[in-house]
């Protein structure tokens, strides 16, 4: 089971991949939590992402999708696995489907949380009322503003991926403002068609 969660911030996609690994044993892999790993292992990709994020710079997509290819290559993948946050962006999304070929490869399903973005900001307004609340402590870009700028930026940079991955029959959309049991019900049925 190979797949991707589309949505913007705030939408569910960690909820609904929490869910997902327990139930299939498969991993989640976030980019954060490779590149992470890769610098922490010293291996050559993870060195060049070190070098890269040690000069205050963005670590190029060419790295990102070595990380990604060499991770996917792990035994706790062999079943499969969920990739949150890559792609990102069309040209990435590209580069996942050659990586995945030249292993004999394929995505079982890109699924899309489709929300609404005003009751996103409502929902992280709340969030942080609640954490202030039980005297936990926010995030930093846990405000309205950050948190908009976080949606402009999923929407100019990866929400074409949307219509790429409808070009390849791929794409599902779940109603990501449902609440969660519903959510996963959603998943579970495209994931048995899949």
């Amino acid at each position: 089971m190979r797949l991707i969660f589309l949505g913007p911030p705030g939408a569910g996609k960690g909820t609904q991949a929490k869910l997902l690994t327990e139930k299939y044993g498969i991993p989640q892999l976030s980019t954060g939590d490779m590149l992470r790993a890769a610098v922490a292992a010293g291996t050559d990709v993870g060195k060049r992402a070190k070098a890269v994020m040690d000069a205050g710079q963005l670590v190029s997509d060419a790295i990102v999708n070595e990380i990604v290819s060499d991770r996917i290559d792990s035994a706790d993948c062999a079943k499969g696995f969920i990739l949150d946050g890559y792609p990102r962006t069309v040209p990435q999304a590209e580069a996942l489907d050659r990586i995945l070929a030249g292993k004999g490869l394929a995505l079982d399903a890109v699924i899309e949380l489709k929300v609404d973005e005003v009751a996103l900001v409502k929902r992280m307004e709340n969030r942080v009322a609640e954490t202030v609340a039980a005297g936990g402590t926010v995030r930093s870009d846990d405000n309205p503003e950050a948190f908009k700028r976080r949606l402009a930026e999923y929407r100019e940079k990866t929400a074409p991926l949307s219509s790429y991955y409808a070009s390849t029959g791929k794409l599902q959309t779940v109603d990501g403002m449902a609440n969660v049991g519903t959510v996963t019900a959603e998943i579970a049925g495209i994931l048995e068609n899949a």
